[in-house]
């Protein structure tokens, strides 16, 4: 399927990483691509192998226009809920971009607010190279995040399951109960919290 590309010079990319997870912030990415400056094997962050993405996000870093990283918080995720905090988080990543983007695509079915036209596309970071691009730096960048909770909560076994709802997640939760970096609002933190007062 071919994506039509309007006419503007400065189009963004942007995609979001850890709407499903229990755990952590919600993390975005916005990206502006030199044409100048092609990269090779962009493609949907979740289809690479964890050393082509981590190469990839370096690439990325030091070839594009521009990127700007985003989030919204645990407790911002817990306030607004996941959809709306998503949509937050990326607007700012939009919003941080150092060169203003003209016009943005975005991941998935839903636009964000933006001050400059966009188009969602569903399937998109495999579709757009920049939203490709916004896939790998916001998932490496999440994943490192999630290593470094590993590190301070070593019996949940965050740097391999990364926060999603897993089996093992599910049994850490119930032997050790709730970080303080689970997201309240989310039904099977909800359960343990109840089980656990």
């Amino acid at each position: 399927m071919q994506i039509e590309r309007p006419d503007f010079k400065y189009i963004a990319g942007v995609d979001e990483v850890g709407r499903g997870p229990l755990v952590g912030d919600v993390v975005t990415a916005a990206v502006i691509l030199d044409p100048s400056k092609p990269i090779e094997g962009l493609a949907d962050s979740k289809k690479l192998t964890e050393k082509r993405r981590n190469a990839l996000a370096q690439e990325i870093k030091e070839k594009a226009l521009c990127y700007c990283i985003a989030r919204a918080s645990v407790a911002e995720i817990d306030e607004l809920n996941i959809l709306h905090a998503t949509m937050l988080a990326m607007t700012r990543a939009v919003e941080g971009l150092e060169v203003p983007a003209e016009f943005v695509f975005v991941d998935g079915n839903r636009l964000p607010e933006l001050s400059v036209p966009a188009q969602a596309v569903v399937k998109g970071d495999s579709l757009v190279a920049e939203i490709s691009a916004a896939s790998i730096l916001a998932k490496v960048t999440r994943d490192n995040e999630m290593i470094e909770l590993d590190a301070q909560f070593p019996e949940f076994g965050f740097a391999g399951h990364k926060g999603y709802p897993t089996k093992a997640h599910f049994e850490a939760l119930a032997q050790h109960g709730v970080t303080p970096f689970h997201r309240k609002s989310f039904k099977p933190v909800q359960r343990i919290l109840a089980e656990q007062s």
